[in-house]
């Protein structure tokens, strides 16, 4: 079981990661629906989430996503930057969860708690070209496409773009 409500959206509850919700995040990151969005071509075993649950909070901070008690996806900040206030927003869902807008009520709450209680000024998130889905969550949640780095990534066999999105806290 994740590990007690942190916060709520409408749907969504944000959870510490414990170690049980790791068969759920491994499992998550192999599928191949979701490994396609976020360009990863490595397979994930129980050992590699070991390593990256030892790791969580040396780079920011991460949630496991729950709704009605169901783990969904996770939503987290990374990269943060304490001197400019900038942090970028990763978020991904199991698909039998997507086009519910979890994600977009996620993504909302997420960057609000960034803003009010981390000080942050910028929130950012990068999506694959061909990923409109993310792109419509960060449209709908509040964020303004900033730019398109074009050949940015490998995915599908083929370079492709990566769109750059922001919200700043003076807009928010």
């Amino acid at each position: 079981m994740s590990g007690p409500v942190f916060m709520e959206a409408e749907r969504v509850t944000f959870h510490p990661i414990e170690e049980d919700d790791l068969e759920f995040f491994r499992d998550l990151i192999n599928h191949p629906e979701v490994r396609e969005g976020l360009s990863a071509t490595e397979p994930v075993n129980m050992a590699d989430e070991r390593e990256w649950f030892e790791s969580l909070g040396e780079d920011g901070v991460q949630f496991c996503l729950r709704v009605d008690d169901e783990r969904v996806g996770t939503v987290s900040f990374r990269g943060v930057h304490e001197e400019w206030g900038v942090a970028e927003l990763a978020y991904f869902f199991h698909p039998d969860h997507w086009g519910e807008g979890y994600a977009t009520e996620a993504v909302r709450q997420m960057t609000t708690y960034g803003f009010d209680e981390r000080r942050l000024d910028k929130v950012w998130a990068r999506v694959l070209a061909f990923n409109d889905a993310s792109m419509r969550v960060l449209e709908k949640a509040g964020f303004d496409h900033e730019a398109t780095l074009r050949g940015q990534a490998f995915a599908r066999g083929e370079r492709v773009d990566i769109e750059r999105y922001g919200a700043l806290a003076s807009e928010w």
